[in-house]
């Protein structure tokens, strides 16, 4: 695992708390911190952080050892991979967190990004008339104002019990000290510092390169003027970023770039807190989140669909359970396009899209072995980038916190603050792109997601917590655009319908269906001919991919009530640490 440099006086700092608990206990061993890699799993007694890398999981296990909540833990998770998961981590992006407390209550936390001032629904369109994907996914014009910092501070306000300042701080030396490059991580930024040189981003190429060259695995990297920024974040919360210096060289570079945030729009973002969707499946509780997410509400609706069929007669991952599932994917994919938005702007008939009863009328559409269709005349679905992360963090209390952020796609827009070292977000592309405009490519054009000011994009980022009869099951989450809700669900039916160990859970093959384009598409691992051979008989078109999700998740042994870090395997840096 990669070492996380701490100066002697900051970690001597760092134990006393901790220290002061062991005295007063009179015990004399230390809490002993453990950790699984990629493809291993990590039990606990106390708390667990699982998440995309080594560096940010050890600095939520850190936050957790000397007494802070998860939450804190959380918080400073999210701060570390904004400098340690440039793809993905950020401070320039949005997300969102879902909590539950030791003693059952539920909240969330929706910091997504939210449109500027000077949206207006045909944004995206040239001055011909046509619809420009360049503007709405690659130009500052696709930046949407920042949500990652002010959420964080909201949910600190809320449920923090460590001080702000600590949680920054470990931030602060990773981006000051450096890290070293993992082969894995010198192989995104590589690729990403070619784009960056492409579209003539220079702050980028300087922040993420040694003028062009792209660091290799085993050197250190450091971000000093990401240090700095943290450094007034650190010492001035949300106005460390939303005011003063960040935002200054901020909306200069909106300026010099033709973007439309500006000073008034940084200003007047809030996070909101909000209260979680919540379902029901075979006796557990699902507490997901709510628009202007799409996840928690699909997933609800898919399991109360899937509620009325014997899954495990079925027989997991067999055609018909593969041609079920999918079914259902499909019947919330639509009602997805058609009705989900943000609430502050629309009306979603979220009572409805949830309900058993409504449920029950989608599930008589669906046919034993023969595959439904998606009419193009209906409702189709746009690009939505698959480069997100998620974090799960579960503390010696029980409380629960489930975290999935982004910058859209991959290091967002590509564009990089000059002086401030951080990468803006492009989400402004989950917009529609543009009234009426609705095709065969992909394009949709329905009312609810139209850009407009202060709205915020619809999402598919779906971080979930699972209970039962009172007490934790698990905390769950993936990246991966539109599959996010798909991989989601699959994790609930593996431990739910099919009572599958943590490992297992997470090694699952999954799929995906999303109405249109009308067609599965699965891990190459689980696409056998006599799978494949089977669904097509049924009308299914099947196509494969690398992989589906990256879904750091941590579960409860029923048992012992050990806490089961389990990074993904299908990432190599994945890590879960605890104790």
């Amino acid at each position: 695992m990669p070492s996380l440099s701490t100066p002697v006086p900051e970690l001597l700092r760092r134990l006393v708390p901790v220290l002061a608990l062991l005295l007063a206990v009179g015990c004399a061993e230390p809490p002993q911190i453990r950790s699984a890699s990629s493809g291993e799993t990590l039990t606990v007694q106390n708390g667990a952080v699982a998440s995309t890398d080594a560096w940010s999981s050890q600095v939520g296990a850190d936050v957790l050892v000397e007494g802070g909540n998860a939450v804190d833990a959380a918080i400073a998770v999210g701060f570390a991979l904004a400098v340690t998961h440039p793809s993905a981590g950020n401070i320039g992006g949005g997300g969102f967190m879902v909590v539950r407390t030791p003693d059952g209550e539920t909240t969330t936390f929706d910091f997504r990004e939210k449109a500027p001032l000077a949206s207006h629904p045909e944004m995206f369109l040239d001055e011909g008339g046509e619809f420009s994907a360049e503007v709405r996914h690659r130009s500052h014009i696709s930046v949407g104002v920042p949500g990652t910092v002010a959420g964080f501070e909201l949910a600190h306000e809320r449920f923090g019990s460590t001080g702000w300042a600590r949680l920054v701080e470990p931030s602060v030396q990773l981006a000051s000290d450096g890290i070293e490059m993992t082969a894995d991580l010198s192989n995104s930024i590589a690729g990403a510092v070619s784009r960056m040189e492409g579209r003539g981003y220079q702050a980028s190429v300087e922040a993420f390169s040694r003028d062009g060259v792209p660091y290799e695995a085993g050197e250190l990297w450091q971000q000093p003027d990401l240090a700095r920024t943290l450094e007034r974040i650190r010492d001035e919360g949300r106005d460390g970023f939303y005011r003063g210096e960040t935002a200054d060289l901020l909306v200069a570079e909106m300026e010099r770039g033709g973007g439309i945030i500006t000073h008034e729009d940084l200003e007047i973002y809030q996070a909101v807190e909000r209260a979680p969707i919540e379902g029901t499946f075979l006796g557990y509780d699902v507490i997901g989140m709510g628009p202007p997410s799409s996840g928690g509400t699909a997933i609800v609706q898919m399991l109360n669909i899937l509620e009325g069929f014997d899954l495990q007669a079925i027989g997991h991952n067999s055609p018909e359970y593969v041609h079920h599932v999918a079914e259902a994917m499909r019947l919330a994919f639509r009602d997805r396009a058609a009705h989900l938005a943000d609430t502050d702007f629309a009306e979603v008939p979220l009572d409805r899209l949830t309900s058993k009863e409504y449920a029950e009328e989608l599930r008589a559409r669906i046919h034993p072995d023969v595959a439904g269709v998606s009419e193009v005349s209906d409702i189709e679905l746009g690009v939505e980038a698959v480069e997100t992360t998620h974090y799960s963090v579960i503390d010696s209390d029980g409380m629960a916190v489930a975290v999935t952020y982004t910058l859209e796609g991959g290091y967002g827009s590509h564009i990089t603050v000059p002086g401030a070292g951080f990468l803006l977000n492009n989400e402004m592309g989950d917009f529609n792109a543009g009234p009426g405009i609705t095709d065969e490519s992909g394009l949709i054009g329905t009312e609810p997601n139209l850009a407009r000011p202060e709205q915020r994009m619809l999402s598919s980022m779906s971080p979930t917590i699972l209970a039962r009869d009172g007490e934790l099951v698990g905390v769950l989450g993936t990246p991966g655009g539109r599959t996010i809700i798909n991989t989601v669900l699959q994790l609930v039916l593996n431990r739910t319908a099919f009572q599958m160990d943590p490992a297992s859970v997470l090694q699952g093959p999954r799929f995906h269906h999303q109405w249109l384009p009308d067609r599965i598409t699965m891990e190459r691992d689980m696409a056998t001919p006599e799978l494949m051979s089977r669904l097509e008989e049924m009308g299914h078109t099947v196509e494969t991919r690398t992989r589906q999700g990256a879904a750091h998740s941590i579960l409860i042994d029923p048992e012992t009530e050990a806490r089961v870090g389990v990074p993904d395997p299908r990432i190599p840096d994945a890590t879960a640490v605890g104790y």
